[in-house]
């Protein structure tokens, strides 16, 4: 409940102002029944015999473990998302990045210092499982909190698929889907529930609550918005900001908004809030879907809904306006990065999404352990494998990445480790001629949204050693290929990081090596590596030139055979009788020439 949350969050800001500590959770990640819309009862992936999972709540300057145990019947692994993980790149959780792998049975124990604050959350990070329910809010809270409120709320949505996620993913990834359709989901979950069930959220007049609004679906964006009261953004993605009135809060998948909302000094009403799927983001919209979900502030339990006139607000939210409340400046680059973003149909008859035409595919060995295990080789990006698609960054760099969306649909990217600023957004391409003038102090957040035939020009510090994924988070798009890395100075991971043996030991469990390049080789010796898919080329490719070699031979013996059938029926043409009538023959002569006619057969109309 709202009262528990504050609660949990006053006794965490209190014990911890004076010293850190250690939160623990256990989690043994299963197979359980759920129901959340009422409309079908499936399985799904919960934690402790339940679902939803619980949120995890801890503070700034303390050390969150989760003992994870896999009791599913294949690998898993958990992503905090948001988490920069300085120093524990290895707890990242990206499968074939970071980690090998929880094998079933085994028990794995994450250990993350916590140097942030705001709302994240945490999610399954091997192939689609999260989309099966393996996803919980985590909150972080600031013992010395700069805004002020009475109680917060964490409201949570997720769309909802009735098929299980690997089902989904096969279907996604089928030559019988060229276009490379997306599964569209059965319903929207607010507060993990659906269908007929609405959330409601209880106010009390006079007071503020912070809303805690997190997206935790697979490849819905949502519109929330309140009838008849303001809200103010104070946070998106862990990032403090300068508050800022808007009337409705645009979040696609991964994102996270904080926003104040000042209770009404009235019990006379109770009032409608809205959580709107974009259905732009839905190649169809089957029938049976509700896109527009509501839930209810409830003032008191006995008093009407008063409506507002007219449509929900869907006014633009512009996140690139918003300030963050450090203040901290703008950065330059040191060096630039060109992302252009593009799904086609590849050489295995998939469709796939591509940064700048390479789609990724898992190297043979986690990108972290080449990384830690190749010297100074480490520092060439070819030892990462051609479909890593690997991009390498120099301690303390500047980096800037100017990422092209010539998709026709929008596209949510998160990188791994960091927040970037948000420099610029404009049609694209980008021309880089042109010099962005920043603001003094960029919004600042890790998951951005970058609508179709637009660019985003994002930069941070290179001030995290580590190997970070940055992709789209439409979870069909990451399993679709839609992914690069960020190898950050390698040279000073290999003197900080010291991987758990722990990890060492599932990896070998798995028979994935943890050293060398790729493909698990010394120096640039990638025989064995994954290569490939690749586009389709342009141009005349020696099974093309065979292909129409054929056609055309195909094409000459066509003719050929007409021209000879032609002529060998001319040889054999026999002339047809004709009766004249200048001939002046009798009916007599006329039936002798031409043959006798049955004057039956002959009366045709």
């Amino acid at each position: 409940s709202s009262s528990f949350a504050a609660a949990v969050a006053i006794v965490l800001g209190c014990c911890h102002m004076a010293t850190a500590e250690d939160v623990k959770y256990y989690w043994d990640i299963g197979y359980v029944k759920a129901n959340p819309d009422g409309q079908l009862e499936r399985q799904v992936i919960g934690v402790n015999g339940a679902w939803p999972p619980p949120p995890l709540h801890v503070s700034l300057n303390d050390t969150l473990i989760i003992e994870a145990r896999n009791s599913l019947d294949t690998p898993t692994t958990l992503h905090a998302h948001g988490m920069y993980q300085n120093g524990t790149n290895y707890m990242d959780g990206p499968y074939m990045v970071t980690q090998c792998g929880i094998p079933p049975g085994q028990n794995m124990t994450y250990r993350i210092p916590i140097t942030q604050t705001g709302t994240y959350w945490i999610h399954a990070h091997y192939g689609a499982q999260y989309v099966d329910g393996i996803r919980a809010p985590l909150i972080l809270h600031n013992p010395k909190e700069p805004h002020k409120y009475d109680d917060e709320i964490i409201v949570t949505l997720e769309d909802w698929y009735h098929d299980q996620a690997s089902g989904l993913l096969k279907e996604f990834l089928s030559w019988k889907n060229p276009g490379g359709a997306e599964p569209v989901p059965n319903g929207a979950l607010i507060g993990s529930v659906g269908g007929d069930k609405h959330k409601i959220i209880d106010f009390t007049p006079g007071k503020t609550y912070r809303l805690r609004l997190i997206n935790m679906s697979a490849l819905a964006m949502f519109h929330f918005s309140i009838e008849g009261h303001k809200m103010h953004v104070i946070e998106v993605d862990g990032v403090d900001t300068e508050p800022m009135e808007v009337g409705n809060v645009r979040l696609a998948a991964a994102q996270r908004t904080s926003v104040l909302v000042t209770a009404l000094n009235s019990t006379g009403s109770n009032y409608l809030f809205h959580a709107d799927m974009d259905t732009d983001m839905f190649d169809n919209i089957p029938e049976t879907l509700n896109y527009n979900s509501t839930g209810l502030i409830r003032y008191n339990k006995g008093a009407d809904v008063k409506r507002d006139k007219g449509e929900p607000d869907w006014s633009a939210f512009n996140d690139i306006d918003l300030v963050p409340l450090d203040g901290m400046e703008a950065l330059g680059f040191d060096v630039t990065y060109s992302l252009d973003v593009y799904f086609n149909q590849y050489t295995d008859a998939l469709n796939h999404g591509t940064f700048n035409n390479i789609t990724y595919v898992m190297p043979k060995v986690p990108t972290m352990f080449t990384a830690l295990s190749m010297g100074a080789d480490a520092l060439n990006a070819t030892v990462y494998g051609p479909q890593t698609n690997a991009h390498m960054v120099g301690h303390m760099q500047d980096v800037q990445l100017v990422v092209n969306n010539f998709d026709a649909g929008n596209h949510p990217f998160h990188l791994h480790g960091h927040h970037f600023q948000l420099i610029e957004r404009g049609p694209a391409p980008y021309d880089p001629t042109f010099n962005p003038r920043p603001k003094s102090a960029p919004a600042r957040r890790d998951t951005v949204t970058i609508p179709s035939m637009e660019y985003v020009i994002l930069r941070f510090r290179a001030d995290n050693p580590g190997t970070w994924l940055f992709h789209c988070h439409i979870e069909w798009h990451i399993e679709g290929g839609l992914n690069m890395v960020i190898i950050e100075a390698p040279d000073v991971m290999q003197k900080r990081i010291r991987v758990p043996q722990q990890i060492l030991d599932q990896c070998a469990a798995a028979g994935i090596p943890t050293s060398g390049n790729a493909a698990g080789r010394e120096g640039y010796d990638l025989r064995g590596a994954p290569e490939g898919p690749y586009p389709y080329p342009l141009g005349w490719t020696s099974k093309a030139k065979g292909a129409m070699a054929g056609c055309i031979l195909s094409a000459l013996v066509g003719f050929a055979s007409i021209i000879w059938y032609g002529w060998s029926s001319q040889q054999s043409y026999k002339p047809v009788a004709t009766a004249d009538d200048s001939e002046g023959l009798d009916a007599a002569e006329t039936q002798g020439r031409l043959g006798r006619m049955d004057p039956d057969s002959a009366a045709i109309n």
